[in-house]
């Protein structure tokens, strides 16, 4: 399955033959759960990347307001609360382009994981670029899992970024994996891009030597004063087709619907659920956009049955 057209094949097949291949993918990961993931924007804004679908870039006027590194004692309640709210991985995010050994910021965040591994959460990390020794550091401080998405296929990564390149984001990744971190890694669908784009996304992620931890699958979300504003091309459908062949092509991986979980209806979710998505991310706000209500999701999981990973049973 590491060839492209293979993966084409499994994305095209009758909805109801790729539904039934992801149903028999999921028995592969061995669990029938679903994972909470709460996800904590530590520094907002003024990010000098020019990714075109963000609204943390400096190069657009949105109305993102801008913070400095937040400090530990507030990252770390916020753990807390996440624990209390059912989450078993605690996400840190940062708008900067990345990190090197050199840096005070790489030293101010070891410090930070240092302290918030107490939590006995899962501690992942999304800080853009790494070099080799900052990301040693992160590792021996206690970090488990870095993200670093690919968003989608090379060809079409320059419409919407130019100060880094698709490669760049590929060395990150060789990086991350070379030192023994786990990987985090997906894709934004609906920014414009083509089928083929999507499905080269994986491709490239299928390819690595070792498959990624877990696979987030976000739906752009429309952010006004970003050049991406106005784009949207996907349908529900290319959504459960997308996940249906993640899951085919990761067994083992969280496959995790992330951004834009709240353009989706509860049906929507369902079918995405049953096509391979295992893990969501809680919490009334991601890094800059709202989230799905803790309550709603949870009266979701209640109907469909469904435990919380890491607990026996439902909430009531």
């Amino acid at each position: 399955m590491n060839d492209y057209h293979t993966i084409e094949q499994i994305y095209s097949q009758p909805l109801e033959d790729l539904i039934q291949q992801a149903l028999q993918a999921k028995k592969v990961f061995g669990k029938n759960d679903l994972q909470f993931c709460q996800l904590l924007n530590i520094k907002s804004g003024g990010c000098s990347e020019d990714c075109k679908y963000c609204a943390q870039s400096a190069h657009y006027r949105t109305s993102i307001e801008k913070s400095s590194l937040l400090d530990e004692e507030t990252i770390f309640e916020a753990g807390k609360k996440a624990k209390e709210n059912g989450a078993t991985r605690f996400c840190l995010g940062a708008a900067w382009k990345g990190l090197s050994h050199e840096e005070l910021k790489t030293k101010q965040i070891c410090k930070i994981i240092s302290k918030i591994s107490s939590l006995g959460l899962e501690l992942c990390l999304s800080l853009g670029f790494l070099t080799e020794k900052a990301a040693l550091m992160l590792k021996e401080s206690g970090l488990s899992v870095y993200n670093h998405n690919l968003n989608t296929g090379p060809n079409y990564y320059p419409k919407i970024a130019t100060t880094h390149s698709f490669q760049d984001r590929l060395q990150t990744i060789e990086i991350v994996q070379k030192v023994g971190l786990k990987l985090c890694s997906g894709g934004i669908i609906g920014m414009g891009e083509s089928l083929k784009d999507r499905l080269e996304m994986l491709y490239y992620l299928r390819t690595l030597p070792e498959p990624p931890e877990s696979v987030p699958i976000n739906v752009y979300m429309p952010i006004k004063g970003t050049p991406l504003y106005a784009q949207s091309n996907f349908s529900y459908i290319d959504l459960v087709r997308i996940i249906a062949t993640a899951r085919i092509l990761f067994p083992t991986s969280r496959i995790r619907l992330a951004a834009g979980r709240k353009l989706l209806d509860e049906s929507i979710q369902t079918l995405c659920y049953i096509a391979g998505v295992n893990s969501i991310f809680i919490g009334e706000k991601l890094l800059t956009q709202n989230n799905v209500q803790l309550e709603t999701d949870l009266a979701w999981l209640k109907r469909l049955n469904l435990q919380k990973e890491g607990y026996t049973k439902l909430y009531s």
